[in-house]
């Protein structure tokens, strides 16, 4: 199995097959409006239009399952990253990330993308893990999704090459996707 076989939900309502992105590098990421995390957004843009002709794809997931911090429906959403942040890769309809409700693609990327701790170079990392330690007391342990804008890189062959977590500077992500371009 790998990430060609998942279809989701794009913003409109349409399915989606990520069959559709193969032989592309993907970033896939799970946003929200309301976060410290948000002008990341900035910094994906800038990616994705450096590298979106190498074959690179960001693919954008609001989910409101961290503080609530993606309010609003779709519509709302999409409208807010393009007109604060002008996004111009494609964005996907919120969903859950977590539980019983995560969407079977977040599923697998859990299952195939290690947790391996905050970046502790990076200040916000120990306010995180207070937070994200009342939410999951066991969360050193295990992959669930712990917060709004964690990465997956997937290469070219539909498998996850990498994970980063929220505060991971993007310098680090973009010479990964680089590296599999």
């Amino acid at each position: 199995m790998n990430v060609y076989d998942f279809t989701v939900k794009a913003q409109d309502g349409s399915e989606v097959s990520l069959a559709d992105y193969k032989g592309k590098v993907l970033l896939i990421v799970n946003t929200a409006t309301g976060c410290g995390f948000t002008p990341q957004y900035d910094e994906l843009q800038e990616l994705y239009e450096a590298d979106k002709d190498k074959g690179l794809e960001i693919l954008d997931f609001p989910c409101n399952q961290f503080g609530e911090q993606a309010p609003g429906d779709d519509e709302e959403i999409h409208s807010f990253c393009t007109g604060r942040y002008g996004i111009t890769f494609p964005q996907f309809s919120k969903i859950d990330v977590n539980g019983e409700n995560a969407i079977p693609l977040y599923q697998w990327l859990e299952e195939n993308g290690k947790f391996e701790g905050f970046d502790k170079l990076n200040p916000a990392s120990a306010m995180l893990n207070m937070v994200v330690k009342k939410m999951d007391p066991d969360f050193k342990n295990n992959n669930k999704i712990k917060w709004n804008f964690t990465k997956f890189i997937i290469d070219r062959e539909g498998n996850v090459a990498a994970r980063f977590e929220p505060m991971t500077a993007l310098k680090k992500v973009k010479a990964k996707v680089e590296e599999l371009l």
